[in-house]
């Protein structure tokens, strides 16, 4: 062998080594964005220190659909000068009861459609808890049947439907999740997963990750611990919870998820905090203990 060709087969070695590497690790296919829930509606302020705190993604509220839904060529000016992907948008609570069922496709489809127009990837709904009753299954088959008419919708304009699970909604308990996916159309509903609401609704995250793998779509990375007061928790930064953060961030690695990990925190907690504070606590946890890049 010539010592050219020695050399171009020695770099050929060293590229297939760097994209094995990249397959086992899955770091490189888990992207960091932060939710701007934390700034209560200051959206441009939330916008300004994400990205001055060096996350690449964000995730916004329906309060930026208030701000720029007619002109959501002004949010993808003001996110592509901060280095920010448009992530997710919370589309806000859906109503599954049949009397409103037009009006609330109407209305998360018009959502959808300012994320399309203002450069976003995906669109996130929590359902409506119904009242008077405790969900049961008719409640579960309504909830699935209605976001895969919805995600038809916003597939067929660029935008994936995500189903966020949460507390105080039909989907609060694992047994719940599992009957609204199964009633749900994988290829129009996929799943945000989030690893503290999953875990205080009463499961184990680690193991639904493993489970849930190929419907995941979006990961809120968040953590939570206990409080004597109502209702009984609290969200917290990263690492001063009882999730296991690096838990779930090995089986995301494990299962080749590929996609936006949003870090989430609803308030800021401590006091004298502040947002900015509390993204810059969780981009030392995000980089130092879980070894993931932004």
């Amino acid at each position: 062998m010539s010592d050219m060709n020695r050399r171009r087969f020695m770099a050929s070695l060293g590229v297939l080594a760097a994209a094995r590497h990249v397959r086992l690790d899955g770091s490189a296919n888990m992207h960091v964005g932060y939710a701007a829930i934390t700034w209560g509606g200051k959206d441009e302020q939330a916008i300004d220190d994400i990205a001055d705190v060096g996350f690449k993604g964000i995730q916004l509220r329906a309060s930026a659909f208030d701000t720029w839904g007619t002109k959501p060529e002004a949010l993808r000016g003001l996110l592509q000068k901060g280095g920010l992907t448009f992530a997710v948008l919370s589309s806000g609570n859906l109503k599954y009861d049949p009397a409103s069922a037009k009006e609330q496709l109407e209305l998360h489809v018009s959502h959808a459609k300012f994320v399309r127009d203002a450069g976003g990837l995906q669109l996130q709904v929590i359902d409506e808890k119904p009242k008077g009753h405790a969900p049961g299954p008719d409640d579960f088959k309504r909830l699935g049947e209605l976001m895969s008419e919805l995600g038809k919708r916003t597939s067929a304009i660029g935008v994936p439907l995500v189903y966020h699970h949460h507390m105080n909604s039909t989907g609060e308990p694992p047994a719940a999740i599992d009957a609204i996916l199964a009633a749900s159309d994988p290829a129009s509903v996929g799943l945000l997963f989030d690893i503290a609401h999953y875990q205080q609704g009463g499961g184990d995250p680690v193991g639904a990750i493993r489970r849930y793998a190929k419907r995941i779509k979006a990961v809120h990375l968040k953590d939570v611990h206990p409080i004597d007061a109502a209702p009984g928790y609290q969200w917290v930064e990263l690492g001063r919870g009882r999730v296991d953060v690096k838990g779930c961030v090995t089986a995301l690695k494990s299962a080749g998820y590929v996609g936006w990990a949003i870090v989430e925190l609803d308030r800021v907690v401590d006091p004298g905090g502040s947002p900015k504070a509390s993204a810059i606590a969780n981009r030392e946890y995000v980089t130092r203990q879980l070894g993931l890049t932004l």
